[in-house]
């Protein structure tokens, strides 16, 4: 019975200590996932979280999960609104060329 014991007590050391390994690989591997470009930098921050007593993993996780290749880290639009504002000017443009032209066309029906 000691022996199944001796046995009980390694084996759950071990399987909290790789567990504890594995969980803390999670914001690495959603970073693979998503192709963020500082898989590295999130893979050793999380090997440090190890020795900070889990403190910076869950800042980890919510770096991992910002950022996402189709559409980036997900609060910068400005590429977007650069893009609506270049079509929005063009659609003033256009309209002012319409004004322009409904004058013209009102001046010359009180003309004649």
């Amino acid at each position: 019975m000691d022996y199944v014991a001796l046995f009980l007590v390694f084996f759950v050391g071990i399987v909290l200590f790789y567990g504890i390994i594995v969980i803390h690989d999670i914001p690495y591997e959603i970073a693979v996932h998503r192709n963020h470009p500082h898989q590295d930098a999130l893979h050793v921050a999380g090997w440090i979280s190890l020795f900070t007593l889990h403190v910076i993993w869950p800042f980890l996780w919510i770096w991992a999960t910002l950022y996402r290749e189709d559409r980036g880290w997900g609060f910068d639009s400005r590429q977007n609104s650069n893009q609506e504002i270049e079509q929005l000017k063009g659609e003033i443009e256009s309209l002012n060329r319409e004004v322009i032209e409904i004058k013209k066309q009102l001046t010359n029906n009180e003309a004649s």
